[in-house]
């Protein structure tokens, strides 16, 4: 009770001997969870406490159920030895998991990052502080207080647990939670933090006092948490990154959704996204590395062209890399076997996967020794082979160790002479047995005699049933035990024996456990060195990966510009083109420095969208210093890309498809800017013909007029098209397609000029609706086409036109923001402008 007292959001496994128990509220969730079978205990109370248990050397699959499901685990041990005091043997939590803080090294789906957000808000500015305690990342920034801006870094982070304060709004929740599945932990963050002292313990003074003080407290209730459920503070997490978000290009949500960059939209997995083309890593940690990099495309020219150099140079010595690729299969997750080091969990097999490891280092390092590009010779100068480490490692971990600790078989001969003397006792002694056994079979003629073993009687002699008249008093045999088939004895000698063997054998598995601490100690020396070498083994391993899919997927070398010209020939959607049977289609993008919007039309199916993805994916591959598909590629630098792709709806938040697409379009036209890239896949659909059209148009001349950013903008609405005549900017291409007898094949090729049809029809009659539906629906389309009295305007240019005496309905309208209003509201805002309008 006392220990649920301090841990009442967590389910306590609580140690009884071989078993973890959960009572009462915890055994009922986690039998209900777990499938266990609920049982109870008397405790002294009026009704038995109820109870369920699990054995604790299989506890790790139970944890790790427990925390996918959102729960907590606190892992209460004895913490003093049987006799050590009166009563019941003390016991205490000695750590808290949660989902933001376990790791499950034997099953890290896709090589991800376990990340436990922190997030503060004080005088309108965010502070975020983000670790993953496996790999020791921790990293921390701060802006403005943006909701959008804090709900992107929470979508491209993808914590598995958020700090949030516990005094913020059920609102505040439901939009977090729109955006993420993370397990929300509500604190008191005013006094929820460590101090100053203890955060410059952790890191340097230096990376301290670079902080803003929003991001110094962000870190420190980071921190208090890792300290508050590690119980220790962790030693792999020893340098703080301060990042800043208008360093790397900003990607919403909905764009990343829509881009699949890291998972596809159908599946929620890997497989069928951009990470699952580009991922031809061999490590670990370059995996995780590529994530972030497909995260975080960089917005700097030099940067991005120092990795695209680096895969050029890989790219033309496609030996070399693959030699490389080679040797650094054999390279283990050194990060993570660096957690474990750091929190004391490391084994002598994680010992012997990290020898491995540092055994492939110089052979990678002489060979970027040959290399010329500045960041392969940047990664050679800083590559640190650790030969001393591996030196220690090599005289003293056995090739095939116990993975258990305290069970000995860890260490090698010749490393320590006492565990040699002791373990030449050991072998001798079961030399002995073994001989003994032969010996007194002669000595007695028993033949079914045989030696065995037990940890609680021992070792003794077994003689079966049918042959115990056999034993005569002379023999010195003393009844030890007797079992239904046999009966069980002891000599003086044997008992002599076993105490020597036993006593080098506890003696023995003590000592290698001792040196084996003093190994780890030692080993603990290295974990900055470790870390260093383990990021630039994972940026080595992602620049190869890069040269790897460009020689595969024949792609190309971009070029970036400086004057706003786009301009790829052969563009391909490698995620596509990777999945589909037969050739894929490739096609052109060609925007010069006078012409920003392309309009696109065509019909469905006819690979409008796919055009607009493939754009805005060679545009990230770009600018994250890969190769892209394309026979060839100019392109500018973008800040941002907006998309808004495909039809959904927020059914749980109570709008309409058309309302969160037109969420989803004023976000990009709030926030872009003339650098930014924009993705707009047929606006104005989900209302009436003329309502949607002349949204479309008047937000097509909206980028024109106000943004002037590069734009793809495809449409149904073909009286759009004329805007090319009105607009500056503007230019017209159309998906193609073969039309022969009222039957459309579909050529997915780009070609410049509008068209005057959507061929909805001969869609759906490939969809294979009923010919009657087909052919009554050619009927309506020739009615609506000769009765439409009200033909479509063509759109030019749409403006608020208010005289001077509007100034009130002016300054109401400017107070309005579309992004926070429900439809509801939308309509009395509505009504009460229109009562204004006519006063």
């Amino acid at each position: 009770f006392e220990i649920k007292e301090k841990y009442k959001d967590c389910i306590i496994f609580f140690r009884l001997g071989d078993f973890y128990e959960m009572f009462f509220d915890d055994a009922k969730i986690a039998s209900r969870e777990l499938e266990l079978v609920l049982t109870g205990r008397d405790c002294g109370l009026e009704e038995r406490a109820p109870m369920c248990g699990i054995p604790y050397h299989a506890s790790l699959g139970y944890i790790s159920r427990l925390i996918a499901k959102g729960h907590k685990v606190a892992i209460c041990e004895q913490v003093e030895e049987p006799g050590a005091s009166k009563g019941i043997v003390k016991r205490d939590v000695i750590k808290v998991i949660t989902p933001g803080t376990y790791v499950d090294n034997s099953n890290n789906e896709n090589n991800s990052n376990t990340y436990l957000l922190a997030i503060y808000e004080e005088n309108n500015t965010f502070g975020i502080a983000l670790t993953d305690i496996s790999t020791g990342e921790f990293k921390t920034t701060s802006f403005t207080s943006i909701k959008s801006t804090l709900f992107d870094e929470i979508t491209k982070i993808n914590p598995k647990e958020i700090i949030i304060d516990k005094n913020v709004t059920d609102k505040f929740i439901n939009e977090i939670s729109n955006y993420t599945q993370a397990l929300l932990t509500k604190k008191d963050l005013s006094t929820f933090r460590i101090t100053d002292d203890e955060l410059k313990a952790q890191f340097s003074e230096a990376e301290v006092s670079n902080l803003d003080s929003i991001s110094k407290i962000a870190c420190k209730i980071l921190l208090k948490y890792v300290y508050e459920t590690q119980k220790m503070s962790l030693a792999n997490i020893n340098f703080l990154e301060k990042y800043d978000i208008i360093n790397y290009m900003t990607i919403d949500g909905n764009s990343r959704r829509n881009l699949e960059l890291t998972e596809s939209i159908r599946e929620k997995t890997k497989k069928g996204s951009l990470l699952w083309v580009m991922d031809k890593t061999c490590t670990s940690m370059g995996a995780r590395v590529l994530r972030k990099w497909i995260d975080e495309p960089l917005i700097s020219k030099v940067e991005i062209e120092k990795r695209l150099d680096a895969v050029e140079e890989l790219y033309n010595s496609m030996q070399l890399n693959e030699d490389i690729r080679i040797a650094l299969k054999d390279i283990y997750d050194i990060e993570r076997i660096v957690g474990k080091i750091a929190n004391g969990n490391v084994n002598g097999k994680d010992l012997v996967s990290l020898r491995t490891s540092l055994d492939k280092l110089p052979y990678i390092k002489e060979t970027l020794s040959t290399c010329s590009s500045n960041l392969l010779n940047e990664y050679y100068e800083e590559l640190d082979v650790l030969k001393d480490l591996k030196d220690l490692l090599f005289r003293a971990i056995l090739d095939d160790p116990s993975i258990a600790i305290k069970e000995g078989n860890i260490i090698k001969d010749g490393f320590n002479s006492e565990i040699d003397e002791l373990r030449s006792i050991k072998s001798g002694g079961k030399d002995f047995i073994s001989k003994f056994e032969m010996e007194e079979k002669e000595r007695t003629g028993i033949k079914g005699l045989k030696i065995g073993f037990n940890k609680v009687f021992g070792y003794y002699i077994e003689v079966p049933k049918g042959q115990i008249s056999q034993v005569k008093p002379e023999f010195q045999y003393d009844r030890k035990q007797t079992i239904s088939n046999c009966e069980r004895y002891i000599t003086p000698l044997l008992k002599e024996k076993e105490n020597l063997i036993l006593n080098a054998e506890e003696r023995l598995n003590n000592l290698e456990y001792d040196v084996f601490c003093n190994i780890k100690e030692e080993v603990k020396k290295y974990i900055s060195s470790l870390q260093k070498v383990s990021n630039y083994i994972a940026y080595y391993d992602v620049i190869q990966s890069f040269a790897t899919v460009a020689e595969e997927s024949n792609f190309v070398k971009p070029t970036i510009n400086e004057e706003g010209i786009v301009e790829i020939i052969g563009g391909r959607h490698p995620v596509v083109e990777s999945v589909i049977d037969g050739e894929y289609i490739d096609n052109d993008v060609i925007l010069d420095g006078n012409t920003n919007i392309l309009i696109i039309t065509g019909p469905n199916m006819s690979g409008k969208s796919t055009y607009m993805r493939e754009f805005g994916i060679i545009a990230i591959l770009n600018q994250i210093g890969s190769y892209v598909p394309a026979s060839k590629c100019n392109l500018p630098i973008f800040d941002k890309i907006f998309t808004r792709i495909g039809a959904s709806d927020d059914l749980v938040g109570g709008e309409s498809t058309f309302m969160v697409e037109m969420k989803e379009s004023a976000y990009a036209l709030l926030n872009a800017t003339s650098n930014s890239l924009i993705l707009f896949d047929e606006l104005g659909r989900g209302t009436s013909t003329y309502d949607g059209m002349s949204l479309a148009g008047a937000i097509i001349d909206y980028i024109a007029t106000k943004i002037k950013c590069k734009t793809l903008f495809s449409t149904h609405y073909h009286e759009l098209t004329d805007m090319e005549n009105k607009l500056p900017g503007i230019h017209n291409v159309h998906v193609s397609i073969d039309e022969t007898d009222g039957d459309i094949t579909f050529l997915h090729k780009v070609m410049d000029g509008p068209v005057d049809k959507s061929y909805g029809i001969n869609v759906a009659k490939l969809a294979n609706l009923p010919i009657s539906v087909i052919d009554k629906a050619n009927e309506l389309l020739i009615e609506y086409e000769n009765n439409d009295s009200k033909p479509h305007k063509k759109i030019t240019q749409f403006q608020l036109d208010l005289d001077t005496k509007s100034d009130e309905l002016r300054d109401y309208i400017k107070t309005i923001n579309p992004l926070e209003v429900t439809p509801i509201e939308a309509l009395v805002i509505l009504d009460k402008i229109k009562k204004k309008s006519e006063e």
